[in-house]
């Protein structure tokens, strides 16, 4: 009967680790050690860096800078009005509420509600800005749009 301990891998699935450099003795490398011979890439740390295209002008340089990256760009998530019909009429809803459902992310630069589709429900909004047709159908609904003025 087999045991647990008699348990052996199979012949020949298991290989030792290869260590070059050790001698002529050791099978693998004597002189060149599997590098070849002569040249850069046969010296110790002889790989040219990465980018480096043999001496030609790289890419990275053939072509001029691009863009610009504001460091002062605000980007508020959003949410449309549409997407506000899932409460219930009286609810109050805030960045947190909206974020613990799952329908905004992270709201550093503030909360933004869009005025894409219809909202049937009376909810006060509680927002860092609104456009003006969320507005419009917010308070048309029989809601309130509050804004607030520190980013949360």
């Amino acid at each position: 009967m087999k045991r647990l301990e008699d348990l052996k891998p199979s012949e020949g699935s298991k290989k030792g680790r290869t260590r070059r450099g050790r001698g002529y003795g050791s099978g693998t490398g004597g002189h060149e050690s599997g590098r070849g011979t002569k040249g850069q890439n046969a010296r110790s740390g002889g790989k040219p860096k990465v980018g480096f295209e043999g001496g030609q002008t790289p890419i990275w340089r053939r072509f001029p800078k691009v863009g610009f990256h504001n460091p002062n760009k605000k980007d508020p998530e959003w949410v449309n009005v549409s997407e506000l019909n899932r409460y219930s009429d009286g609810d109050v809803i805030d960045p947190d509420l909206l974020k613990a459902d799952g329908l905004i992310g992270n709201p550093k630069d503030g909360l933004k509600i869009l005025g894409d589709g219809a909202l049937e429900k009376e909810l006060t909004v509680k927002a860092h800005s609104f456009s003006s047709s969320a507005r419009a159908k917010i308070e048309g609904a029989g809601g309130k749009a509050v804004e607030l003025h520190d980013k949360e």
